[in-house]
């Protein structure tokens, strides 16, 4: 058994409320942020990017599929990778549910990689996702939204989540992140957002599960337990104690 304070109905009760408070507050504060957010000004893209779809080449405006909002996950796959990073993938493993709720509230979801279609494609249908997975390979999009940098780059330093990053021997090419576009009704298309790193692990429905649950994440690093869907064992592993089987 867990090192941890047992206490009676009332004493549990009454911390049990006075964490509420707090929590009330968090409540208040997301949703003071998020209307920050929705406030903050747009830059109009200027520059035509074009990516590689299951329907032939499109520009950033065709994957609004018809609608005015576009939500792009930038999944690190990058060319000649065997499979995408396993943090993107647990991200995205909470996407096609959604959809149908997005799409129907006039948002459009894509996941974009650097990586050529094909290898995008056999990835896509390993994992058993729906949602639309485009390719920016041979396009600057992934540089210029700053998810994507080459040798040289991370060797003379990096500008990642807004801040100058020292430059270094080695390190990811790809990175994660997201972007958000609105296009008018003339076809402008406005960024009107980006976040990344830890700024986009509140898309991570299972780890907000997590977090209610008595041990909490239970890492001994960020995401340490974490695998591919199917990379787990068929069966969880045994408890450590007289729980087992």
């Amino acid at each position: 058994m867990p090192d941890h304070a047992v206490v009676s109905p009332e004493a549990w009760l009454e911390a049990r409320k006075a964490f509420l408070q707090r929590e009330k507050e968090f409540t208040h504060l997301r949703d003071a942020i998020n209307r920050e957010r929705l406030a903050l000004p747009w830059v109009r893209v200027e520059k035509e990017y074009v990516f590689d779809t299951e329907q032939g080449p499109k520009t950033l405006a065709g994957l609004f599929q018809g609608r005015s909002q576009l939500i792009v996950y930038h999944f690190m796959l990058g060319p000649g990778w065997e499979a995408g990073c396993p943090g993107c993938s647990f991200l995205v493993d909470h996407v096609d549910g959604a959809l149908p709720h997005l799409n129907h509230h006039d948002v459009t979801f894509t996941a974009i990689s650097r990586a050529p279609l094909p290898e995008i494609q056999a990835y896509k249908r390993r994992m058993g996702w729906e949602f639309p997975w485009v390719s920016s390979f041979g396009s600057d999009f992934n540089f210029d939204f700053h998810v994507s940098f080459t040798k040289q780059q991370i060797a003379e330093g990096i500008t990642y989540n807004y801040e100058q990053q020292p430059g270094r021997d080695g390190g990811e090419t790809e990175l994660p992140g997201m972007s958000a576009f609105f296009r008018d009704a003339d076809g402008t298309v406005f960024h009107t957002f980006s976040s990344y790193a830890r700024g986009i692990e509140d898309w991570i429905g299972t780890l907000m599960i997590f977090d209610r649950a008595p041990l909490g994440r239970n890492e001994s690093s960020t995401m340490s337990f974490l695998k591919r869907h199917d990379e787990y064992e068929t069966k969880p592993q045994a408890a450590a104690c007289c729980h087992g089987e």
